[in-house]
């Protein structure tokens, strides 16, 4: 693994991770395409470190805000404002990834891998965010999310244990089918997206310090991972606040027939 392709890979798994692309599909597809080797654990990790550093720092205000609203919520034992109120809410919406993780871990490292998986859900999860976000009202806002709303969305993050679905993807095309204006389904995934990365990243953390890779390349991916991050979240959020979804869902059709094209190809 060279600096230029830890850095070309971080800035592919920072925008993908927030974009509703699907990162693991992205990443695939660029090694595939590239002729690059498989990068190993340890640079996932890295790769992930990077992202967790972007929804961090870009959301820093809110969530120094949720941190002392969860330290209130600790002591007093009740949801009385709207922070302590959102605090339970990623909580509820966290609950189906941690249990969709200890059950699907096994399945989405092997039989979720192969690459026209990837191309189906790019394609079918394409559609269905294009068809919703079409049809469905954007008539609620974040502060009117309620514990059925967060549990659904949480739901829909498991799907994204089948590469090609997308976190992000599945996360913002449930907000919208439950009436969220397309700012807030965007926020909201942005913010439950912090204890998937942070989970994931936690318990792969002794292969990254284990690893007797080179650790410039590590760094490489790290940073450049972060950057396109938090690029991709002022940009989409921008983007949403005046657009749809629709351009998305159209470039993941597009990436799905180019997988399918790749596999006929190269058989």
């Amino acid at each position: 693994m060279t600096v230029f392709q830890a850095i070309v890979l971080g800035a592919i798994q920072g925008l993908s991770e927030f974009l509703p692309i699907s990162s693991s599909a992205h990443l695939y597809l660029s090694r595939r395409v590239l002729g690059w080797p498989e990068p190993g654990l340890a640079f996932d990790v890295a790769l992930h470190l990077g992202t967790l550093a972007a929804v961090l720092t870009y959301f820093r205000a809110e969530w120094w805000r949720l941190l002392l609203a969860t330290m209130r919520v600790v002591r007093g034992g009740r949801m009385e404002t709207p922070d302590e109120r959102r605090v339970g809410l990623l909580v509820v919406a966290t609950v189906p990834a941690v249990v969709g993780g200890l059950l699907l871990a096994d399945y989405a490292e092997t039989v979720f891998r192969h690459p026209a998986i990837s191309a189906a859900t790019l394609i079918v999860f394409g559609l269905l965010l294009w068809a919703v976000d079409r049809a469905a009202p954007r008539d609620r806002s974040l502060v009117e999310m309620g514990w059925g709303s967060a549990l659904a969305i949480g739901v829909a993050q498991v799907l994204a244990f089948v590469p090609g679905v997308s976190r992000s993807g599945a996360t913002m095309t449930a907000g919208r089918m439950l009436r969220f204006d397309r700012e807030s389904a965007a926020v909201f995934s942005f913010l439950m997206s912090m204890p998937a990365i942070a989970g994931a990243g936690i318990l792969e953390v002794p292969h990254l310090l284990s690893t007797s890779e080179s650790l410039l390349p590590l760094l490489a991916g790290i940073v450049s991972s972060a950057l396109a991050g938090w690029a991709a979240i002022a940009v989409l959020l921008r983007y949403v606040s005046r657009h749809s979804y629709g351009v998305f869902a159209v470039y993941r059709i597009l990436a799905g027939l180019f997988v399918i094209a790749l596999l006929v190809y190269r058989g």
